[in-house]
């Protein structure tokens, strides 16, 4: 059993349901669960044209829909992240000691192949164990 589990959610996809649940069926009696969120920053050149306001009211949404997505989910924490995917969720699991990863995966493209999906990346640079959803 998992003491300290992050699911990784997409507020774009559907998965975190199925998600929360594999975590509940994973987790250790004292576990904390942390769904987590990470808002890519807007590319450079864009960034250069974006009111501060605006920026931060869509991480102020983001996070919203974040705490709606778990409100129904006793005991789960929701963490919102900014940077790289899964540099991001990699990271933060090194720093919170994170046991497990629960990440949704999609069928890859052509393009995933060159670069790869953020489940994938999340796999190969974790610092513990990944499990993948489909």
């Amino acid at each position: 059993m998992y003491h300290r589990i992050l699911v990784a959610l997409s507020l774009e996809h559907g998965i975190s349901e199925r998600a929360l649940e594999t975590a509940r069926a994973l987790a250790a009696e004292d576990a904390t669960i942390r769904a987590v969120h990470v808002i890519e920053p807007p590319n450079p050149a864009v960034r250069a044209y974006l009111d501060a306001d605006l920026v931060a009211k869509a991480r102020a949404d983001a996070e919203a829909r974040l705490r709606a997505r778990v409100a129904d989910a006793p005991g789960v924490e929701p963490v919102l992240l900014s940077g790289h995917s899964s540099r991001a969720l990699t990271e933060y699991a090194t720093d919170m000691g994170i046991d497990l990863i629960i990440v949704g995966s999609h069928r890859p493209g052509l393009s995933d192949y060159f670069l790869g999906t953020t489940a994938a990346r999340v796999v190969r640079h974790a610092p513990c164990t990944v499990m993948v959803l489909r």
